[in-house]
C-alpha cells in the first residue's frame, strides 16, 4: 500500500501497475533482510535491521494465535507450532522473491528464503511461548541446565547491548555539529527530514551492533582496508549520511587511552555477570563442571553476537563500499574467548562459595545435634525380642522360658 501511495502521489513514464506490484515484494523482501543485487552497482545488503521490528511484531502475534487457536498447553509443543508457522511463511517469501525479480533489481533467493524462515521461527516461537505463561514462569519451566545456561546468556548480552547502546549514543552526542552540518547539507526539505529521520531510526540497532563489536575488539570496517576499533582507526571517505558523522575520520586513535581499556574491560565484566546469573540460577554443581558451563554460557553469547554483527553489516555495492559493518565470524569467537573465560571463573568462584557455604550449614547442623553413641541408647540395658511370640507352637501352658535361647517345642505325631 505505502508503495501504490507513492507511485499515485509522484507518477513515473514506464512504471506500470506490474512494476509498483515487484516494487512492493521486493521492500518487502528488505524489510526480512534480504539483500538485493543492482545491474550497475552490485549486491546491497548494508540493510537496516529496525525495518525487521514491523514483520517480527506481526509474526509474534501469528505465534501467539496458533498456540491459543491451537489449545497447546506445553512449552515443548511450541517450537511444532513455530515450525508450522515458518515453513509456509518461507515458502511464500520465496515465491515473491521469484516474482519480483526483474532487470532492474534481482533478491537473493536463498536469503529470501532462510531469512524469513529463522524470523517466522524466532517471532512466532517466542510469542507463543509468551502465550503460555509469563516470562518469569517461562524460565522456572525450563530444565536446570538450560535455564541457568539461558539467564547467564542473557545476562551477559544485556550488558554488551547497554554498554554498546551507550556508547553509540555518546559518540553521536559528541559528533553532534557534524550530524547536523550533514543533515544541512542534503537539504531535504519537510517530506524528506521524515524520511531521513525514519531511515535513521531503522538504523539504530545497526549501530548498536558497531559498537558492540567494537567493545569486543575486532571493530568494524566502512569500506575495504578500513577499520574502527579502540586500538585506532582508518577511514576514508564516508557517504553523506548523518548517522555517519558519529564515526571518526582518517587515521588516528579512535578513543582515550583510558576509555579504550574501560572499553576493552567490558566484555570480560559481563561475561562475569553471566556467570553469576548462571551459578546462581543452577543447582550446586561439582566443582571441576561449573567453569564448563560458565564457558558454555559464553559460547553461547558469541554466537549470538556473531549473528547479529553478520546481519548488522553487508555490502553496498561491489567497489570500494563492498565490506561495510563488522565481521561475523571475528566477533563471534572473540565473544566467546573473552566472555567465556570471564563466565568460566566467575561461575567456579561463585559456585565454589555455594559449596563452602553448603558443607558448613551441613557441619553447623550435625554439630546441633551429634549421634547418640551406642552403650547410651538404651542406658546400658540390652532388650530381648521374642521372634516366636504368639506361635501357635509355643507352649500353651507356659513351662518353657520364653528368651532369645529358646525355641518353641516340638510337637511329636502319634506313633
Amino acid at each position: 500500500m505505502l508503495t501504490l501511495i507513492g507511485w499515485i502521489a509522484a507518477p513515473h513514464a514506464g512504471l506500470g501497475l506490474t512494476g509498483v506490484l515487484r516494487a512492493a515484494a521486493l521492500f518487502w523482501l528488505i524489510g526480512h533482510h534480504v539483500e538485493f543485487a543492482l545491474p550497475r552497482a552490485g549486491r546491497i545488503g548494508m540493510l537496516p535491521l529496525g525495518l525487521v521490528l514491523l514483520p517480527g511484531a506481526l509474526l509474534w502475534r501469528a505465534g501467539r494465535w496458533v498456540v491459543r487457536t491451537g489449545g497447546i498447553s506445553r512449552l515443548r509443543h511450541t517450537g511444532y507450532a513455530a515450525f508450522a508457522l515458518a515453513v509456509p511463511y518461507a515458502m511464500v517469501a520465496g515465491a515473491l522473491a521469484l516474482a519480483s525479480s526483474s532487470a532492474l533489481a534481482t533478491p537473493s533467493l536463498p536469503e529470501a528464503v532462510v531469512c524469513p524462515f529463522l524470523l517466522a521461527l524466532t517471532a512466532g516461537g517466542l510469542g507463543g511461548a509468551r502465550e503460555i505463561a509469563p516470562w518469569s514462569r517461562l524460565v522456572g519451566l525450563l530444565p536446570d541446565r538450560v535455564r541457568s545456561l539461558t539467564v547467564g546468556t542473557a545476562g551477559s548480552l544485556a550488558v554488551l547491548i547497554a554498554v554498546g547502546a551507550l556508547l553509540a549514543v555518546g559518540s553521536l552526542a559528541l559528533h553532534f555539529r557534524g550530524f547536523r552540518t550533514l543533515d544541512q547539507a542534503l537539504a531535504p526539505g519537510a517530506v524528506g527530514t521524515v524520511l531521513l529521520l525514519l531511515a535513521q531510526l531503522a538504523y539504530v540497532p545497526n549501530a548498536i551492533a558497531w559498537a558492540v563489536a567494537f567493545t569486543l575488539g575486532p571493530g568494524f570496517a566502512f569500506g575495504t582496508g578500513t577499520v574502527t576499533a579502540p586500538t585506532g582507526s582508518a577511514l576514508g571517505a564516508l557517504p553523506t549520511f548523518p548517522m555517519l558523522a558519529a564515526l571518526p575520520t582518517g587515521a588516528h586513535s579512535s578513543v582515550p587511552a583510558v576509555l579504550s581499556v574501560f572499553v576493552l574491560v567490558v566484555p570480560y565484566l559481563a561475561g562475569a555477570f553471566g556467570g553469576l546469573l548462571m551459578a546462581r540460577s543452577a543447582p550446586v554443581l561439582a566443582l571441576e563442571t561449573a567453569p564448563l558451563w560458565g564457558f558454555a554460557c559464553g559460547i553461547l553469547t558469541g554466537c549470538v553476537l556473531g549473528a547479529l554483527a553478520a546481519f548488522a553489516g553487508g555490502p553496498l555495492g561491489d567497489g570500494r563500499l563492498a565490506a561495510v559493518g563488522p565481521s561475523g565470524w571475528q566477533v563471534g569467537v572473540v565473544a566467546s574467548l573473552e566472555v567465556g573465560v570471564a563466565a568460566a571463573v566467575t561461575a567456579g568462584v561463585a559456585n565454589w562459595l555455594r559449596l563452602r557455604v553448603a558443607t558448613g550449614a551441613a557441619a553447623t547442623a550435625a554439630g546441633r545435634h551429634p549421634p547418640r553413641p551406642a552403650a547410651a541408647m538404651d542406658d546400658g540395658h540390652t532388650i530381648y525380642v521374642d521372634p516366636w511370640a504368639g506361635s501357635p507352637c509355643a507352649d500353651p501352658a507356659g513351662t518353657v522360658p520364653r528368651g532369645p535361647s529358646s525355641l518353641p517345642a516340638r510337637r511329636e505325631s502319634p506313633g
